[in-house]
């Protein structure tokens, strides 16, 4: 525990860093944008564009929180620099205890706010389209599907991300052969985006009699959902369709109709399928937003000055290279091959708590692109 005269001296270090936060940050442009924006949205011509519009009420929300958070901040440090004159002054050493967990929770909040000026590419800020894939182990790897699935929404849940799915299969026993789902919140594919590749399991199989241990392979694909699809035109002849019955949980019009959508985009080989909707044409525009989507992603990843330079490549982009390992036996471990980032609770990873991985991935990207 840090004593009085500590904590004033390590306070006067995190109010240079906050400082250099609100210029990370941007503030002063957001908040001249903010001003702009309030005045465009004021005219009567603006609200006649209903997608300008949609478009322009996001990034004032998002604006608007960046600002309220560094301000959220600023308060909890003036609290915290109170509290610890007050101490200073009145030699009271019993609310130490406090302005010791002021000043952790503040350093935390600090490093969060941090990471977020890492989020600068073009699709950090917007939703998240995920979809999980059974590898090589049969039972075992779609076993393993569902288990990162209930990570990645314990995780979700945690940022207070909503989750809607999209579309599954079933495991032939158990799990899921693959599964597709939309994460919804601010900067949801700039958190999630680096997770993108192939998780390993390896642990003693409950599916084996004999009690041996199994190795097990998943993968993650992440893309954006874009808000304007209208940059990416796709010919109806390069689309091949196929309806069927949606797999879900029966009694429902969605499984007595075959509204269930798999679209195809027949020059690139990308597949997306929809069956959450009741209709047909629903799942139709859903999967046809994600394959634009995909598109989208890769031409930005391999930068390509088109769409229509993808030519079959997402075969190999799909499963990529394995990036991280889950053992359970016989030792309780979980490394990321890629940033080095590990821990020996393998329980609290899979209960959601990620957010280390999910750094330490984002500052790797970030010092790449730098």
């Amino acid at each position: 525990m840090f004593q009085a005269d500590e904590l004033n001296f390590y306070l006067s270090e995190i109010l240079l860093e906050i400082k250099d936060l609100a210029l990370a940050l941007g503030l002063e442009k957001a908040k001249q944008q903010i001003i702009k924006l309030e005045r465009i949205s004021s005219e009567k011509e603006f609200w006649e564009e209903s997608q300008e519009t949609q478009k322009t009420f996001k990034t004032l929300s998002y604006l608007k929180v960046k600002i309220e958070n560094y301000e959220k901040l600023i308060g909890n440090f003036e609290d915290l620099s109170t509290l610890v004159k007050l101490i200073l002054e009145d030699e009271d050493s019993s609310l130490l205890k406090e302005a010791n967990e002021g000043f952790l929770n503040l350093k935390k909040e600090l490093e969060h706010q941090k990471l977020k000026t890492l989020l600068n590419g073009e699709f950090d800020s917007r939703n998240a389209i995920l979809t999980l894939h059974a590898g090589a182990g049969g039972t075992e790897a779609q076993d393993w599907v569902e288990m990162l699935y209930r990570m990645y929404c314990k995780y979700c849940q945690k940022q207070e991300y909503k989750i809607k799915m999209l579309d599954f299969l079933d495991g032939e026993e158990v799990g899921l052969k693959s599964i597709s789902f939309l994460v919804e919140g601010l900067n949801a594919y700039g958190y999630l985006k680096g997770e993108s590749g192939v998780h390993r399991l390896v642990r003693i199989s409950p599916f084996d009699s004999s009690g041996r241990r199994h190795t097990s392979f998943a993968s993650l694909e992440v893309i954006p959902e874009l808000d304007d699809y209208s940059k990416v035109e796709i010919s109806p002849n390069d689309l091949k369709m196929d309806v069927f019955r949606s797999s879900g949980a029966g009694g429902q019009h969605v499984n007595k109709t075959s509204s269930a959508v798999r679209l195809t985009h027949l020059p690139s080989g990308i597949v997306a399928c929809c069956q959450n909707e009741r209709s047909q044409y629903q799942n139709r525009e859903i999967a046809l937003k994600m394959i634009k989507s995909k598109l989208m992603e890769i031409k930005e990843r391999e930068h390509l000055k088109r769409v229509e330079d993808i030519k079959g490549k997402q075969k190999e982009i799909a499963w990529g290279s394995q990036i991280r390992s889950y053992t359970f036996m016989p030792y309780t471990l979980v490394k990321d091959h890629i940033t080095g980032f590990e821990t020996g609770n393998i329980n609290a990873v899979m209960n959601g708590e990620i957010e280390g991985f999910v750094n330490a991935q984002l500052k790797r990207m970030s010092q790449k692109k730098s």
